[in-house]
């Protein structure tokens, strides 16, 4: 018999996939540049140079045995060695190897730190708004995913709902800053405010509380904003990290897991994650891109136009009326809906105005919607007068 938890979900597949095949189709038949696509964050700046030129190289000089022959379980020493020293000199951390497991991106980072600190039964806490993708990451391990509200004012922990939701069950909580879908970023008064929460409970409890910190859109921060990193306020982080973002590596599935060297079973975290890829078939990312990112671990792609598109849409959307929290990194904005049913709402802006947004209610977060401005200025620019009509025909 086939299983019938993965048979359910083909009937709840993603929101935000449904409205991008929604804007290929409408491409397909009227043309892609009559389209305003802002559904998915897909990086539209190239990769530095570095990468490819690395890439080229390596093919035309080593061999091809050793180049395309898998890697060790854990990841590449010499590229695992390579984002130790990178995150010390960057950071000021003293992470080895020994702390670095190489995944498939963020996703498999996630879901191998979330294997290692809680079993079936346990519960991890996250924040609204959060990435829909954390429900089968946590519920695919028998854990129990509790969502703490959003403070839909500013975006920052609701600490006073944090607290009431932190129970002796809880065993990870799991944070996103630079925040999927909001933009927003916890600043280091956040930060300090959370790890001295957790220290707290840890005692009071009798057992660790890892901080499950996914992190891809680390260097995606705009001028004059605060953003710590996580792991050096808080012992038991985890930290969970992609290249799809800041050197626009989406298709190559390329990040790491990160365990703080002060958590007391940081070597053995990942060593379970080793073993961990033997029950998901993980089996570690291809060696040649592996080896790739050792080239560009302190370079990133050209980010500025994310800053330059948010600060258009910010300015002109609130000139228009919308209620806007303004980002203060990634490429991501949510503003509300003017009318209480976002569904109806984004439906509306893409079959009268071809503008395709994403609603917030599978973030968990209703009343809003998602903008993924990775996008070209001109489009973002033509999207303007769209954006007016829509709010005006509700007003």
């Amino acid at each position: 018999m086939i299983n019938e938890m993965y048979k359910d979900m083909t009937g709840k597949g993603s929101v935000i996939r449904e409205f991008f095949t929604y804007a290929n189709k409408k491409a397909a038949e009227i043309g892609a540049e009559n389209i305003y696509n802002f559904s998915i964050g897909n990086p539209s700046v190239p990769t530095p140079t570095e990468f490819t030129d690395s890439l080229i190289k390596m093919l035309q000089t080593k061999n091809p045995v050793t180049l395309h022959g898998y890697s060790p379980s854990l990841g590449i020493d010499s590229t695992r060695e390579a984002i130790a020293v990178s995150l010390n000199k960057r950071f000021g951390m003293n992470y080895t190897k020994d702390e670095i497991f190489m995944t498939t991106g963020a996703a498999g980072a996630i879901a191998h730190a979330i294997r290692c600190v809680v079993k079936d039964g346990d519960e991890v806490i996250t924040f609204a708004p959060y990435f829909p993708e954390y429900v089968p990451y946590v519920t695919g391990t028998g854990a129990k995913l509790t969502i703490v509200p959003a403070d839909i004012d500013t975006f920052q922990i609701n600490f006073d709902e944090f607290e009431k939701a932190l129970n002796p069950n809880v065993q990870a909580v799991l944070i996103n800053s630079p925040n999927n879908p909001s933009g927003i970023v916890y600043s280091t008064e956040t930060i300090k405010k959370l790890a001295d929460i957790l220290d707290k409970k840890q005692k009071e409890y009798s057992h660790d509380i890892y901080l499950i910190s996914d992190e891809p859109y680390r260097e995606i921060v705009f001028s004059g904003t605060d953003a710590p990193f996580v792991s050096k306020f808080y012992d038991n982080t985890i930290c969970c990290y992609s290249f799809s973002k800041s050197v626009s590596l989406p298709g190559e599935r390329i990040g790491y897991v990160a365990v703080n060297p002060a958590c007391k079973d940081a070597k053995l975290i990942v060593l379970m994650c080793g073993q961990i890829s033997r029950f998901t078939g993980h089996n570690c990312p291809p060696s040649l891109i592996q080896l790739g990112i050792e080239s560009i671990l302190y370079k990133t792609s050209d980010l500025s136009i994310y800053e330059k598109n948010k600060e258009i849409l910010y300015k002109e959307l609130t000139r228009i009326g919308y209620h806007v929290v303004e980002p203060g990194g990634t490429f991501y904005m949510f503003p509300r809906t003017p009318i209480a049913d976002a569904n109806e709402f984004c439906w509306k802006a893409a079959k009268e105005y071809n503008l395709i947004i994403v609603p917030g209610d599978s973030f968990n977060c209703p009343g809003h919607f998602r903008i993924s401005y990775c996008v070209t200025t001109d489009m973002v620019e033509k999207s303007i007068p769209l954006f007016e009509k829509l709010y005006n025909s509700y007003n």
